[in-house]
């Protein structure tokens, strides 16, 4: 059951609650609710495909160090191979 109301205080509270707002409050309520850009989207996955390029770049070089590590710290004599491997990690390494 609805109650009429009679003197009319809820719609009064009411009005009362926009008109104390500050000036902007709903033009930037509005703002938040603009349908996203296209654009926005793409310069988004452009910042983030760099984002995971430069990653990759660091983990190579990361891996690489790594196994120049491990040949430095081998205490029995290099193969021909691993002293190849090494001198051509330590062109790389020293080039970047």
């Amino acid at each position: 059951k609805k109650r009429k109301c009679e003197d009319g205080a809820d719609s009064s509270t009411s009005r009362a609650t926009e008109s104390t707002r500050p000036q902007g409050v709903k033009a930037a309520k509005a703002s938040g609710k603009k349908p996203v850009v296209k654009e926005k989207g793409l310069n988004d996955f452009q910042t983030m495909w760099s984002i995971k390029q430069q990653d990759l770049v660091i983990k190579e070089r990361l891996s690489k160090m790594s196994l120049l590590d491990n040949l430095i710290a081998k205490k029995e004599p290099l193969g021909e191979s691993e002293e190849a491997l090494k001198n051509k990690l330590i062109n790389d390494l020293l080039s970047n």
